[in-house]
Formats: C-alpha cells, structure tokens, sequence
C-alpha cells in the first residue's frame, strides 16, 4: 500500500511540474522591471517612445544599462532629436549577460560588450563597443572603447537580475558617444533599399529599384510606412516566379510587402487581423492577415505564411522588418488556390451482383487537399485569433485528477 502511495504521489509531482514548467519561461518586459523603480521613470519613458523597449523584449543574454532621471537630464540637456536619443539609449543596452557577480569576476579584469547601437549598423569602428574594467577597491568602470580608455561611469547596484536571459543594473551616468549623438537623418532622407541591402535584403531592394513601386515606398515614407521586407534566401528562391510576372504583377507583388502606416512590432502584436497594404486599390484587396502567438508575428495569406524575423529599422515613422518568406496575394496566384480538374469518367464496369459501397461525401472546396502545396505552416489558418488547445496541460490535469482520488480510496 505504502509503494502505491508513493508511485501516485510521484506521479502527481511530474504531472504538476507538466503544468506549471512553461509558466517559468515567460518573456521579460523591461517596461514593468524599471516601472518599479520611480527614479528611473525618465529611462524607462525613453526607451517606450524610441520603441527600444520592444527589441530588448525581444532579445535574451543581455544587460541594461539604466540611469536615473538625474543622469537622463544632463542627456536632454543636449537638445538631441529622439533618432539620436534611441542610438544613445541603444549603446547602454550590452549584447551580453552581466549580473553584479560576473562585474566583480571579469577574466583579465576587463571584458570588451557589444551593444545593440553596434548591432543597428550605425556604429563606426568601435564605436559602439563598451569597455568594462573590474577595479581596485570594488569598482566596476564603463567607458566607450573609442574613448582612449576613459571609464567614464561606474557600477551602481543591479537593480534585477533573470540569470543569464537579462540583467538591468544602475551605472552612475550616461556613456558618452558622438558617434551615437551625431545627427540623424530624418525619414524623408532615409534611404530605406541601402538598409535592406545592408543587412540582408539585397535581392528585395533590388527588385524595388528598378520597378515604380520604389516611388510608391517614397510617398509614404513621412505619412507613416512599414515593410515586410523578405530575407535574400527567401526572395532568390522566388526569382524564378517573381521573373514570370507582369510589369504591373512586379509592381502589386512589391507593394504587398508595405502597410501604408507605422507600425511597430508591439502595435502588430495587439492589432491582430486583416491589414491593407501599398497595393490595395479597390477591389483588388491585396491583403494579409496579422496573427500572434506569444512574441511570434506571422504574417498569413491564402498562400504562404511568413514570420517576422527581425528589425532593421523601427523609428516613428518608418518600421522595416525582416520576413522568413515572399509574400503571395492571391490576386497574382490564383491558379495556386483553384482545385485541381475533376478525373474523367471511367469506362461504366459490368454491373456485379454484389451491393455497392456507399461513396463518402465529397471533401469540401476549401479543405487542405484543394490547398497549395506548400508547408503545413503555410495552409490558412483560422482567423479568429482562438487560443490553442493545451494538450499537455490537460493530461497533466487529468492525470493529477485521477492519481488524487485513487489515492483517498
């Protein structure tokens, strides 16, 4: 009896564990750690409207950088326009995980970070490199590494720490930068098809310069735009099929990748549902579906589903994304979603004496058979943003259910 007892509570352990192990891997949210802290309200509100706070969301193995509101007003003291605020916020976010004890047991004393103004492009050199000195007397020194080796702020206190996904710490002041200060151009000077050719979307922005979609991109850029722009994989895979379309064809094709509005990766997030885009005109709706799941964002038509795979760019009020997979309307592919012809009639057998079986019904049009065929997670999915079925919780639940009134018998 007592070997019984202790097989159904075991089982009980394992299957509540089940249930309670994916609650443990939820995303950090930089936005709700810093709201904890009232001296660094002046951070936290900076990092929401350059929409950083989204990418370090995003992002695990990192650390940042914070400074109270006092330091933050030395920083808007400078009159710096919010593109050069975020780059200098940027350089404060290191691409790499460091808690109050890996500061004080640095190998060699001194680490060279990486930080997300270095991931952007923008950075020059080293320049978007921070230099991190464990020194005598307990302190820890941080400098920019083009700085001559100047340690310009110091460690504070860590302010929370998720081992080895994110540490937030205080450092005494702001990390000068001038390459990160230096002016920004402004969207209308934005050469949007150089952003993507410099970081992985040559094939797309090639296309785009030599088709009048280019101009359509140009318009909207100061009225708010965003592009779904396909990674150089993806898009050479396409050329092929991309090369048999219209001029015209080209051109819809092209602006399907673009909303004719800003919106940022955490306004995609909530807006869930069917989106417009550049090529949308009337009846030709050249339209997309926007669906989540967790920090996911799929981008779904009756043909392909692609994946938000990254940021190139995302500054009020132009964001550019990179996607896993061409978009495809089905106003230029509608061949993909007609059923395949009907068989022809065979020749009438003779006639048997045995009973026919009885046929079954007819798949319905619209099932996966009459699809494209493409991957499973490129079939239309439902639209109605329901959850879905938890499996492995459920049996867990069950599992505990049952062991539980088994064990009061």
């Amino acid at each position: 009896m007592q070997l019984r007892r202790d097989t159904a509570a075991a089982a009980v352990f394992l299957s509540l564990l089940a249930v309670l192990l994916p609650c443990a891997t939820e995303a950090h949210n930089i936005t709700r750690i810093l709201a904890k802290f009232p001296e660094f309200s002046t951070f936290n509100h900076y990092l929401t409207v350059t929409h950083l706070a989204d990418e370090i969301n995003r992002r695990e193995t990192i650390t940042v950088c914070a400074v109270d509101n006092a330091g933050m007003s030395d920083l808007l003291g400078k009159h710096l326009s919010i593109y050069a605020i975020k780059n200098v916020l940027s350089f404060h976010v290191l691409l790499d995980y460091f808690g109050a004890k890996k500061l004080h047991q640095i190998t060699n004393g001194t680490a060279l970070a990486a930080t997300m103004f270095q991931a952007t492009g923008a950075a020059t050199g080293s320049s978007g490199f921070v230099n991190i000195t464990d020194q005598r007397g307990g302190k820890v020194g941080f400098g920019p590494e083009d700085n001559g080796g100047k340690l310009d702020a110091t460690f504070v206190k860590s302010l929370q720490e998720i081992p080895y996904n994110i540490s937030v710490i205080q450092i005494s002041k702001i990390l000068p930068s001038a390459t990160a200060e230096a002016p920004t151009p402004g969207p209308s000077q934005m050469n949007i098809t150089s952003l993507m050719s410099a970081h992985g979307c040559k094939a797309f922005a090639d296309a785009l310069l030599t088709s009048a979609a280019m101009t359509t991109f140009e318009d909207s850029i100061d009225g708010g735009l965003t592009v779904f722009c396909p990674m150089d994989d993806a898009f050479k895979a396409f050329l092929p099929k991309y090369k048999n379309l219209t001029v015209a064809g080209k051109q819809s094709l092209l602006e399907f990748h673009g909303v004719p509005v800003y919106e940022s990766l955490s306004m995609l997030k909530s807006s869930n549902g069917v989106m417009n885009t550049l090529a949308t005109d009337g009846a030709s709706n050249f339209d997309f579906t926007v669906q989540n799941d967790g920090e996911d964002v799929t981008l779904k038509t009756r043909l392909v589903t692609a994946k938000i795979t990254g940021t190139l760019i995302d500054e009020q009020p132009v964001a550019i994304f990179t996607i896993n997979k061409v978009l495809l309307p089905k106003e230029l592919f509608k061949g993909a979603l007609s059923p395949a012809p009907a068989p022809a009639p065979e020749a009438e057998a003779p006639k048997s004496s045995k009973k026919k079986k009885q046929k079954s019904p007819p798949a319905p049009a619209d099932t996966p058979a009459d699809s494209p065929s493409e991957d499973p997670a490129d079939q239309p999915a439902d639209l109605n943003g329901v959850e879905r079925f938890n499996g492995q919780r459920f049996v867990a639940v069950s599992l505990s259910a049952w062991v539980l009134s088994f064990l009061l018998l």
